[in-house]
């Protein structure tokens, strides 16, 4: 039986996050972890100029476990000896490990993102097939309507609708796909919407 992951998103914000390794793909894991809010700090002998330029705290240096003292998440993208001492180091310290390329050592695991405004999809292949994961992100940003986060904004005034109303948990998903048709199919008027209209129309008129 292969192994079955828990998928999850973190909230990084205020918090620190380790990144070993200065090259391209550190780079790239720099930028993501910045947006989410983390504080970041690069610990490589060499760094690319645009991770200095980032706004991360870089220290042009080795590798040391004490880098992971108060740290919440550790990314691994260095040599391949590297990040298996980094991952060593984190689960001796309980902590987190995102090693690059190397899945049998990391205890996390990148995906492949899709953002639509509140909407986020995460892909992952459990570190087997990255490329694989890039080309299915793809293939779901392509499929994904630009309403979502008008169908978030639906979604969100009903479920607070349906908890005053006491709407039972059952329901409420029939009920969510009704009101996210009607975005694109407005339910047609009564006769007396209809008949009201038109008496304001020719009061108008």
């Amino acid at each position: 039986m292969s192994e079955v992951l828990l998928p999850l998103f973190l909230r990084l914000a205020g918090r620190r996050v380790l990144v070993v390794g200065g090259g391209r793909v550190a780079a790239g894991k720099v930028f993501g972890l910045l947006e989410a809010g983390a504080q970041v700090r690069v610990v490589a002998p060499e760094v690319r100029v645009e991770i200095l330029a980032s706004g991360a705290a870089v220290e042009r240096r080795p590798f040391t476990p004490h880098d992971l003292d108060g740290v919440w998440l550790v990314v691994a993208a260095a040599t391949r000896e590297v990040n298996r001492d980094v991952a060593a180091a984190a689960e001796a310290r309980r902590i987190f490990a995102n090693a690059v390329d190397d899945p049998q050592s990391a205890s996390a695991f990148a995906a492949g993102v899709v953002r639509r405004g509140e909407v986020t999809l995460a892909v992952s292949t459990a570190g087997r097939a990255p490329a694989l994961a890039g080309l299915l992100r793809e293939a779901l940003a392509a499929l994904l309507p630009d309403e979502l986060p008008q169908w978030v904004a639906t979604a969100e005034r009903l479920r607070a609708q349906q908890r005053r109303e006491g709407v039972p948990m059952e329901v409420r998903r029939p009920l969510l796909l009704l009101a996210l048709e009607r975005l694109y199919h407005p339910a047609p008027r009564s006769e007396a919407e209809r008949a009201e209209s038109v008496g304001v129309r020719g009061e108008a008129a």
